[in-house]
């Protein structure tokens, strides 16, 4: 089964009857024609490239304890675990910019010095993506027969946005 391809350039009447159908069949679709330009991911990818190729030491100048409850910045290899085993990724975190917010999840981001092109390729990424998001959930409320701004309105107003880098280095050959 392949999953249905929404194109949110499609007029509001079309896309949410494709947004319903693929609900009500899969639960998931695809979207096309989005605000994301291919330059614009090029740029994120390129700079979180550079990013993972600094040293460990000079990545942990933003790791995330020095997030606080905003849970942003860099953890390394091994820090993270997935059903109880270690994994074997890199991160970086990140969300909405709002230095000073005290509340969890909320706050500023962490950003290397040494790579000044991932501070604004990631807050247009995540700017691009909320835009898009909403756009889906207009779209998800006209299917439910509700009023386009029915979810922008007060539910997803002020999301909390997080957004996250993984790296996963070549695997170390096992010795055992």
């Amino acid at each position: 089964m392949s999953l249905p391809i929404i194109d949110l350039t499609a007029p509001m009447p079309v896309k949410a009857a494709e947004i319903e159908r693929a609900c009500r069949d899969s639960g998931f679709f695809y979207v096309t024609g989005h605000s994301v330009p291919a330059d614009l991911i090029r740029r994120l990818d390129a700079a979180a490239r550079e990013f993972f190729a600094l040293p460990e030491h000079t990545k942990a100048e933003i790791a995330m304890e020095r997030g606080g409850k905003a849970w942003r910045g860099f953890f390394p290899v091994g820090a993270e675990l997935t059903s109880g085993r270690t994994d074997r990724k890199e991160g970086i975190y990140f969300g909405t910019e709002r230095p000073g917010d005290p509340r969890p999840l909320h706050g500023g981001n962490l950003f290397p010095e040494q790579v000044p092109a991932l501070r604004t390729a990631v807050l247009e990424y995540l700017d691009k993506l909320t835009a898009t998001a909403q756009d889906v959930l207009r779209a998800v409320a006209v299917s439910l027969d509700l009023d386009g701004n029915y979810f922008a309105g007060g539910y997803t107003a002020d999301p909390t946005v997080l957004f996250r880098i993984f790296h996963y280095p070549p695997s170390e050959p096992e010795t055992d």
